[in-house]
């Protein structure tokens, strides 16, 4: 049976936005810190793993967002390795309200293990994936599903333009991994006023849209001074409900860096609850809209 480990997190002010809510990427940033800690007490901590020449890096982070966390909540994030294989490892989260018990969160990220000079992929040692695994028996892998293949983007699809500044930049020199999640609530942010739907109007309408879920497969690490082009599209629309996609490139060579899919929901910003998409909200979106993303006309009336 895999260690389980478990921290507590308090919200902080900084870390909500908006809508009074803890921001997408702070989740991952508790997920990383618990990660760390879960390491450390299985007897590998980050200078262990720098005595071994080696290190960690996520591959694919999927986060599903149950309830809002807000300023002064107490999360408790529970952890553990669900497998092994080769070079690389997938780690489960839980994050459940303290107070009331419920589970507001639930993730899990596929990490890969690598040489800390070479930056290539290595063979995981049967020590450390024995120190995870307090009876010594070794953790079989699961099945891993490929990352969608983006489906072909519409004539409309948003693109904008930012440069990797210092601040995005983390100890391992890149762009660290829940940077790329609030790049692409920004680019969320400005597809929305580019269509006609500020935040302020959509207040004004009586609704906001939140994440739900998020799907993220990282590639290639962007650096400082990099310049990156995020580009988005609607895949997928229902009733209250739309998946968009992000896709993230170096600006000079056009390599992809990162994609991820996210399930947004559209809620009454009154009660919380899921309400249809408005009709006017589809037409002016229709241009962003891929091949084959709107359903049946009927099924949106």
């Amino acid at each position: 049976m895999s260690l389980i480990h478990t921290r507590t997190f308090r919200v902080r002010h900084y870390e909500c936005d908006a809508y009074g809510h803890v921001n997408n990427a702070n989740y991952l940033h508790y997920m990383q810190e618990a990660a760390f800690d879960a390491s450390a007490a299985a007897g590998y901590d980050l200078a262990r793993y720098d005595a071994m020449g080696r290190l960690w890096l996520i591959h694919e982070t999927d986060v599903e967002y149950l309830q809002p966390l807000r300023y002064g909540d107490s999360v408790e994030v529970r952890t553990w390795v669900l497998d092994f294989r080769g070079v690389r490892s997938r780690r489960a989260y839980e994050f459940r309200d303290m107070e009331s018990g419920s589970m507001v969160a639930r993730a899990q990220t596929d990490w890969v293990f690598l040489d800390a000079t070479t930056l290539r992929p290595a063979p995981i040692p049967r020590e450390l994936r024995e120190a995870f695994s307090p009876e010594g028996v070794p953790i079989k892998a699961q099945p891993r599903e490929r990352f969608p293949t983006p489906p072909e983007p519409p004539r409309g699809t948003f693109r904008m333009r930012r440069c990797v500044e210092w601040r995005d930049i983390d100890p391992m020199k890149h762009v660290n991994n829940a940077t790329y999640l609030s790049y692409m609530d920004e680019c969320g942010m400005e597809v929305s006023e580019a269509h006609g739907w500020p935040i302020q109007r959509m207040g004004e309408a009586g609704f906001a849209i939140v994440a739900r879920r998020c799907r993220i497969e990282y590639r290639e690490p962007a650096i400082y001074g990099d310049e990156l082009e995020l580009a988005t599209f609607v895949s997928e629309l229902r009733h209250a409900s739309a998946t968009r996609c992000y896709i993230i490139t170096r600006a000079w060579s056009g390599s992809v860096l990162a994609q991820a899919r996210v399930l947004y929901v559209w809620v009454d910003v009154r009660t919380g609850k899921p309400i249809h998409i408005p009709a006017e909200f589809i037409s002016d979106f229709a241009a962003n809209l891929a091949p084959g993303a709107l359903p049946p006309q009927s099924r949106l009336r």
